[in-house]
């Protein structure tokens, strides 16, 4: 992390890093919270699919990171994922796929566990849409109605002056 202070790309104080993974797929997670610096490989069992890397090549760095700049792991279940990515949709306006989930629910555990302290400045990475893993959260949540394609159908569904409200 001192080449990063080098470059000149980070002023100040390094902030901490923090890793998140599924507990479905969590060889980095694991070796971090057993105090090892090789990650075991594992085989993935998540709906976290796009995190879902059972033998990570970089997993002795992420643990670096981490350890290095004073940050925490973890790793959540598939329930806490789709919470995590509900949460993120009911405060934010965010919908995003199962890693932003990861991301969310391990962000309110590291949180929970005094980790990530409330006065902290806290960036949480989430690029990836929602609509790349609706099966995820298919089972949770559903449309509010279904109506023909149709500017009279919505309108009739919703009428106009009670969107206003």
């Amino acid at each position: 992390m001192r080449v990063v202070t080098e470059l000149g790309l980070v002023e100040g104080e390094l902030p901490s890093m923090n890793g998140a993974q599924a507990e479905g797929c969590s060889p980095v997670a694991s070796a971090y919270a057993e105090g090892h610096d090789v990650c075991r490989p594992v085989k993935p069992r998540t709906i976290a699919k796009s995190l879902a890397i059972g033998n990570p090549a970089d997993g002795y760095f992420a643990l670096d990171v981490v350890r290095t700049t004073g940050g925490g792991m973890s790793a959540v279940s598939d329930g806490e994922i789709v919470e995590g990515m509900d949460l993120l949709a009911r405060t934010e306006g965010i919908f995003a796929e199962t890693a932003g989930g990861v991301t969310i629910a391990t962000l309110k555990r590291l949180a929970a566990d005094g980790i990530v302290r409330p006065d902290e400045r806290v960036v949480a990475y989430v690029t990836g849409h929602g609509l790349k893993t609706l099966d995820a959260v298919e089972p949770t949540v559903g449309p509010t109605a279904v109506i023909p394609p149709t500017l009279d159908a919505f309108h009739e569904a919703f009428p106009p002056d009670e969107l206003e409200n």
